[in-house]
């Protein structure tokens, strides 16, 4: 089996860090920076939305209340995938729809979330490791 056919299963992040639709983009926005991820599915018991930083940052570039509910700003209908398809499948629905981030889904639940870092980490022909700071000798945005 090659990378890209293993299964999103074993890749993705579990469990899935959720938000209640009636939860203030302040409250998202701290559980974000809270946990170090970029996105928050919106519904417990039911997938209803997703939120990601993008959105938020979003939301105070146009001022809006950061009392606004979450569910006024989330994304719905969201675009997911099942656990047993495979990374591939994963890389070409993000692809196709413009996305980051996919909810894996079982029974109209999250179970999990997988993301474009995720299967760049993943692939180790296209590994690529984070310098903490940059280069010393990068200049102006300038790299050898």
């Amino acid at each position: 089996m090659t990378e890209q056919d293993t299964n999103v299963e074993e890749l993705m992040t579990s469990p899935v860090e959720t938000v209640s639709p009636d939860a203030s983009l302040a409250e998202a926005a701290r559980i974000l920076t809270e946990k170090g991820i970029g996105s928050l599915v919106v519904g417990e018991d039911r997938l209803e939305g997703i939120i990601t930083e993008s959105d938020i940052v979003a939301a105070v570039g146009e001022e809006l209340d950061p009392t606004t509910h979450v569910s006024e700003l989330m994304s719905d209908p969201v675009v997911t995938i099942q656990r047993h398809e495979t990374l591939r499948a994963a890389a070409e629905r993000m692809g196709h729809n413009g996305v980051k981030k996919l909810p894996v889904v079982e029974n109209g639940a999250a179970i999990g979330i997988i993301t474009t870092t995720d299967l760049a980490l993943h692939l180790p022909n296209y590994q690529v490791s984070m310098a903490h700071q940059s280069e010393p000798d990068i200049v102006d945005g300038e790299w050898e």
